[in-house]
């Protein structure tokens, strides 16, 4: 008999909890609150750092998932949750991208098992954060998909990465970089230049662990090989990388003295489509 069979009633209920990209104290207020009241949790420990369960009571009975089956998974779920009222699944990043939640949210709701799902901070921002960048920019690109390239799970129709980075926005890849080489091929397919830039992100905000690297599409695998970076990395590509040094950046409309919101109206200042100096722009106030 499963040690995790099903039993009549069950008063628990399972949280599915987005544990942030790796830095314990990136988990959301709530997703904190609930680890301090859970019975059990049941975390991927591949994925997340352990160091997240920190927030659990010492009687809190805490199981590592990494050898588990989806089956056994949902079956332990069951079963801690026919014993304590709050039960936690922490899952890496947020629980809506590249988790299995909706595979195991189904048999818990065919027992009749009530869920909730705390949203997390997705490893995609905090490479972003990791590295100092924007992923969009006016004018240059408003558009971030969040993709993987193809390997043992395939792509639905439309969705190769050439295709996706046809539109030359940015391009958040997650699950991808032991196929690298790959990464770089779909992009040159899709017109990207050898010299565009790429970041990649290993394990963002994990304490002492994590490592940025930036190159581009010619030169990232061979970086990324001395770095030894082989698995838990974000690559980015897009063109907003680097904007930091920029000379010149258009300005955000929102926060232009020209333009007029409900909040604000403009000034006088000329609007020339470039950056303006905050100092300057008090001489132009004071003129």
């Amino acid at each position: 008999m499963n040690e995790f069979a099903e039993q009549p009633g069950l008063p628990g209920k399972v949280w599915f909890v987005g544990a942030g990209p790796g830095d314990p104290e990136l988990i959301t207020v709530k997703g904190q609150a609930l680890l301090a009241r859970a019975g059990a949790v049941l975390f991927a420990g591949s994925l997340v750092s352990e160091a997240v369960t920190r927030w659990a009571p010492e009687h809190c009975e805490i199981r590592d998932s990494k050898d588990m089956t989806l089956e056994e998974m949902s079956a332990w779920l069951q079963w801690q949750a026919s014993r304590h009222a709050t039960v936690v699944r922490l899952q890496t990043g947020d629980p809506s991208l590249y988790g299995a939640l909706i595979e195991l949210i189904q048999p818990l709701d065919q027992a009749g098992i009530s869920i909730g799902v705390v949203p997390g901070v997705s490893s995609a921002m905090a490479s972003a954060a990791a590295a100092t960048e924007s992923l969009t920019l006016p004018e240059v690109t408003q558009t971030v998909i969040l993709t993987r390239v193809e390997g043992r799970t395939p792509m639905p129709e439309g969705e190769s990465l050439a295709a996706l980075a046809s539109h030359h926005s940015t391009l958040c890849i997650f699950l991808s970089i032991t196929l690298l080489g790959k990464v770089c091929r779909e992009l040159r397919a899709a017109g990207w230049a050898e010299d565009a830039p790429i970041v990649v992100v290993q394990k963002a905000s994990w304490p002492g662990e994590e490592k940025v690297v930036r190159g581009t599409i010619a030169t990232i695998q061979a970086l990324c090989r001395e770095q030894q970076i082989h698995s838990q990395a974000m690559i980015i590509a897009s063109p907003t990388l680097g904007a930091r040094h920029w000379d010149q950046l258009i300005r955000s409309k929102l926060y232009d003295p020209a333009f007029t919101h409900r909040f604000r109206k403009a000034s006088a200042i000329p609007d020339n489509g470039v950056s303006v100096p905050f100092a300057d722009q008090i001489t132009l106030k004071a003129e």
